[in-house]
């Protein structure tokens, strides 16, 4: 009783300044999923997170005066569905970091995402990388191309519709470059219109632990070129990536859910994306079909398509479906992603509810 007095106390100093704010907030989500297509044959389950991961998080933001203010984020992922943490020995897992933002522009250090991702999320993706169809299926958006830790960023001011991010990822291994990360972006956002490009480069390497050798792998490239357009009555959403080196497009599911012989992630090829999301009878219409051109000798493409519906009971709390499909070609293993879960087959169903707080 005295802990949660305590706490009362000090968020209540926090909000009676006028300049200080922190805000408890979070999203539930949960859906029932069928997937179909693998050797696991249907599987019928209610996952957490299908649409968006279900989380709780605190933010706040302090006004230093003269432009400047300290900001944080502690974000932390929850399963709806069984109530563990989505991530076995962290709380705050999705995000947790703290930063200095300027007249120069914004500098923090902790768990953070990508800017590979914030494209993805914000451009690209009428799903928003969630539900069934999501360009997870073909995009190599997972793992590190997410977010990392231990990482700086830096976000310049946004001028003229113009404005710029970087990320540096320490990988903290006894060899200097085995495990960092590092990536950046530049775009353009005014009016209907949204462009970006983005880059990252990962450092898979392993250091040598006693008598474990090192491992020495390529760097992974990722660029992406990501552009929407907003015309009212429809949004037009496009990327293309182009994906080079060792785990530069990691397969979302590596273990061989076709069985065979198992897929080989590909270390050259094209991601392909285009899509809508327009108002429709109240709600939300998306689609959007999508291409993997595997350029190594194992020429292991595929197609993918998505259509969802979001239809909003209130500012907060909405209702989902959506369905995907993915067409594999020469042993190629990608299978039907949602927000949270690799999929085990190439066709998906998604029937859900979230609601934010």
């Amino acid at each position: 009783m005295k802990t949660a007095a305590a706490l009362v106390l000090l968020l209540g100093a926090g909000t009676a300044h006028a300049q200080t704010s922190v805000a408890f907030y979070g999203l539930v989500d949960a859906a029932i999923v069928v997937e179909d297509g693998g050797t696991a044959g249907r599987v019928t389950k209610v996952t957490s997170g299908a649409a968006a991961a279900s989380r709780f998080g605190l933010r706040g933001v302090e006004e230093l005066g003269d432009g400047m203010a300290a900001y944080f984020t502690l974000e932390g992922g929850t399963k709806i569905d069984t109530g563990e943490i989505d991530a076995a020995g962290t709380i705050f897992n999705r995000q947790a970091f703290v930063g200095l933002r300027t007249k120069l522009g914004s500098v923090a250090l902790g768990r953070q995402y990508t800017p590979y991702h914030t494209a993805m999320v914000s451009i690209v993706d009428p799903f928003n990388t969630g539900y069934a169809g999501s360009a997870k299926s073909l995009f190599p958006h997972n793992g590190t191309n997410i977010r990392t830790s231990n990482t700086i960023t830096y976000a310049t001011p946004k001028k003229n519709g113009f404005d710029g991010e970087l990320a540096y990822s320490v990988g903290e291994q006894s060899r200097s470059a085995a495990g960092r990360q590092f990536g950046g972006a530049i775009g353009y956002a005014a009016g209907p219109l949204a462009v970006r490009l983005v880059y990252n480069n990962k450092n898979t390497d392993v250091a040598a632990t006693g008598t474990t050798p090192a491992v020495d792998r390529s760097i992974g490239r990722n660029i992406l070129l990501a552009a929407s357009y907003n015309a009212g009555w429809i949004k037009l959403h496009s990327g293309i990536s182009s994906d080079k080196g060792d785990n530069a497009a990691p397969l979302i599911n590596p273990n061989n859910p076709y069985g065979g012989v198992r897929p080989t992630p590909s270390t050259d090829g094209r991601s392909y994306l285009l899509g809508i999301s327009a108002p429709v009878m109240g709600g939300t219409l998306l689609a959007s079909v999508l291409h993997k051109d595997d350029r190594t000798r194992f020429n292991q493409d595929a197609n993918a398509w998505g259509i969802g519906y979001l239809y909003a009971l209130s500012k907060r709390t909405g209702l989902y479906a959506a369905y995907g499909h993915v067409d594999n070609r020469n042993g190629a293993g990608y299978t039907v992603a949602n927000n949270t879960e690799s999929g085990s087959g190439d066709t998906a169903y998604n029937l859900g509810v979230r609601h934010s707080f």
